[in-house]
């Protein structure tokens, strides 16, 4: 069967999700023609409507990747044989247009300045043997205040709600007194707080610590922002995290930034388009293969080839691509695949006998959190680890198939289990303990060598598991959580303090998957540049979580979005004119 061959465009994005409308958005209002292939199909506000339905969307995974179509496979080590993921458990890849974005909870961070010098920051205060030596975590190449404008953007795009804690440099009261300078206030004030944050962070505050309003992307009250799109307020409905927003209150790229983009009439979607491969000669990419619904194949031309699918995406389409050095963990040589991270992630519960919390109220981010043991902002001498995390006070609706909670020793099914979900369905909060994950040598993507997709294509094999200097972050910071939880008065308490023998594929972490596509100020050790542009391919942008170098304690959207507003500014003002490296 023939190829069907586009005409050339200007720029081609390999998925539509955050990245690359953003992307769009910015190159299209320049007056440049983008294509935007997406494998999944086109979903707006209107397909969520009267949609609360668990079983399809929280369940079935109705907006995500299907594994029976493609999937991943997974070793602890280097020396177990990989074996495929059968079913979605630790994280939720979406498919359609929006991608993630369509079904994410809306918390949306901005990284700590130390997050982006982890590696320099962590050998100035506590010197080289702070960090082990199987850890391979890196600068990023660029800083916090380099990056602050393209949060701004971001954020303002977005619609953001939250308080500010640090002003210019100025520590404003009620707001993260740990976070960087920020130019300007969120553009939304906070959503609501749900009353089962309220009984926590209080007791938070009681001993000594700082609590501040979720970050969101739930509009707490109509917002307009500076494109001139408008979106209503958030209804508090409870069904955020898995399932898309029917009112549009929940920022996402199909009712931000692809309407834009759209509407400059240069910007084209085709759905249904899977890509497999991007051509190239060595030097230069040169248009982009993909199948249609059909199982044709398509090629499309362009000048720059915009990377912007999920983290495992970007990453293997490099590598059937063969495109960078690939990366071997045994060698430590190349850089395509390197520094795979996920989340470190535990959790518990609090029960309140005399409390009516209306648990069934609620958005994806209308908790409240402290930050004190984020990051490096608290004194890590003599406790044998580096990092932290977010401590977050969370209701994010309570799905009443998977979010109700009884208290240890219940009968798992029966009248008695039955009684305790009448007692305490509406009597119940929950705490996460959200920490950072960071890079080993031995974490890593590369190709399976005997499995496959549909199509014949290597699947992705992952190589991760927990660390030693992960158990030690955890087991420290569930001490203060059940601090925490004592202050709190509850009448009883749950809570996991110790990670799991192995990572278990089959357990909900979180989808914050990161690397592969590492970001970095010298091509030995990276794949492209604080541009995202390859440092290999001159024309090739990987924008995405693919580029972080580690993760942080909090959720990557906010860096993320950051990220690909400042790749489109090195794109529309720099590259498109004067092509060539941007470093």
């Amino acid at each position: 069967m023939a190829t069907i061959r586009h005409a050339e465009v200007d720029a081609v994005t390999i998925g539509v999700g955050w990245t690359a409308g953003i992307l769009a958005a910015e190159l299209t209002r320049a007056g440049h023609t983008v294509v935007g292939l997406e494998r999944g199909q086109l979903r707006g506000t209107q397909n969520f409507l009267n949609t609360h339905d668990e079983l399809r969307f929280a369940v079935d995974h109705d907006l995500m990747q299907d594994p029976a179509q493609e999937t991943w496979t997974l070793r602890h080590d280097l020396r177990e044989t990989a074996l495929p993921f059968r079913n979605l458990g630790a994280f939720l890849p979406g498919t359609d247009l929006g991608g993630s974005g369509i079904h994410w909870n809306g918390q949306t961070f901005r990284f700590h300045p130390r997050d982006f010098t982890i590696r320099s920051s962590t050998i100035e205060r506590y010197g080289k043997n702070a960090i082990p030596p199987a850890m391979s975590i890196a600068d990023w190449g660029i800083t916090y205040e380099e990056l602050e404008p393209y949060y701004d953007r971001f954020e303002y795009m977005a619609g953001i709600a939250g308080k500010a804690g640090n002003l210019r440099g100025h520590i404003v009261p009620g707001g993260n007194p740990f976070e960087g300078p920020r130019s300007r206030e969120y553009p939304v004030p906070p959503m609501k707080e749900a009353q089962s944050a309220t009984l926590l962070s209080t007791a938070a505050a009681q001993l000594g610590y700082h609590p501040f309003p979720q970050p969101s992307a739930n509009l707490p009250q109509v917002y307009t922002n500076p494109d001139g799109i408008t979106r209503n307020g958030c209804t508090y409905c409870g069904f955020c995290e898995r399932f898309g927003c029917e009112v549009g209150a929940k920022a996402s790229a199909p009712v931000t930034v692809i309407p834009v983009a759209l509407a400059t009439g240069k910007f084209e979607i085709r759905t249904g388009a899977n890509v497999f491969e991007i051509k190239h000669d060595g030097k230069h990419a040169q248009s982009v293969l993909y199948y249609d619904a059909q199982g044709r194949v398509h090629e499309q031309p362009a000048k720059t080839v915009l990377v912007t699918a999920f983290t495992f995406n970007n990453t293997r389409l490099l590598l059937n691509s063969k495109m960078g050095r690939p990366y071997d963990p045994r060698t430590r040589q190349g850089v395509v695949g390197r520094n795979f991270t996920h989340q470190i992630v535990l959790g518990g519960s609090t029960f309140w006998a005399d409390k009516r919390l209306n648990r069934y109220m609620g958005s994806g981010a209308n908790g409240t959190l402290i930050d004190d043991f984020g990051a490096d902002n608290f004194d890590h001498h003599g406790l044998g680890f580096i990092g932290g995390a977010s401590i977050i006070f969370q209701n994010t609706g309570a799905r009443p198939i998977q979010q109700t909670s009884v208290p240890d020793g219940t009968p798992k099914w029966g009248a008695a289990w039955k009684d305790a979900v009448r007692t305490w369905y509406d009597k119940q909060s929950d705490i996460v303990m959200q920490g950072e994950c960071k890079a080993y040598w031995d974490h890593c993507l590369e190709l399976d060598p005997t499995y496959r997709d549909q199509f014949g294509n290597p699947l992705l094999r992952i190589t991760f598991d927990f660390q030693d200097d992960d158990r030690m972050m955890m087991r420290y910071i569930s001490g203060k959580v059940a601090d925490i939880m004592r202050a709190s008065g509850a009448t009883k308490t749950m809570l996991k303090s110790e990670l799991a023998a192995h990572y278990d594929t089959t357990v909900y972490q979180t989808t914050h998957v990161n690397g592969g596509t590492i970001m970095g100020s010298d091509p030995h050790h990276s794949v492209v540049n604080n541009w995202l542009q390859m440092w290999d391919f001159e024309n090739v942008f990987v924008v995405g979580a693919s580029a972080f170098p580690q993760n942080a304690c909090f959720n990557p959207t906010g860096t993320v979005g950051a990220l690909a507003y400042r790749a489109a500014d090195g794109l529309v003002n720099r590259y498109f004119k004067k092509p060539g490296p941007l470093a």
